[in-house]
């Protein structure tokens, strides 16, 4: 019987980063007018597109993290897919607070905004950080 894989920094939170954009992205491509809806967008074939293009771009992100996953990530390793994440979390998770802050989105976004804030701060300490290099990708 083989041992089980090790789970390494980057499998955990590039995978599950992945899952996360994966289930967004496809929630966003296939649900445009019923999440337009839930938010009080107006209707309409230009906000359709909107929607269900941001949820191509989450679901490539996702497909990005996921081939990602076995590879060493922080410091100088995979630094563009670290820098990208964060800039993505980062930015979404400040629009997110904003917008909770001034009441423009339902009350239940607030663990949508912590989701990013602390993917945010993960990928930031990740691009700051040289990983261990004990662990191997596998």
């Amino acid at each position: 019987m083989s041992p089980l894989p090790k789970l390494t920094t980057s499998k955990i939170v590039l995978g599950s980063s992945a899952i996360i954009l994966a289930a967004s992205g496809l929630a966003l491509t296939f649900f445009p007018e019923e999440l337009a809806e839930s938010i009080n967008l107006p209707e309409g074939a230009s906000v359709k597109l909107l929607i269900q293009t941001i949820g191509a771009m989450y679901f490539g992100f996702a497909m990005l993290n996921w081939m990602s996953r076995r590879s060493l990530i922080g410091g100088i390793y995979n630094r563009p897919i670290a820098i990208a994440n964060m800039t993505h979390f980062m930015m979404v998770g400040i629009t997110l607070t904003k917008l909770m802050l001034s009441k423009a989105l339902p009350q239940s976004f607030w663990l949508v905004t912590l989701i990013y804030a602390v993917y945010a701060l993960i990928f930031g300490w990740l691009l700051f950080t040289t990983p261990n290099l004990g662990q191997k990708a596998a």
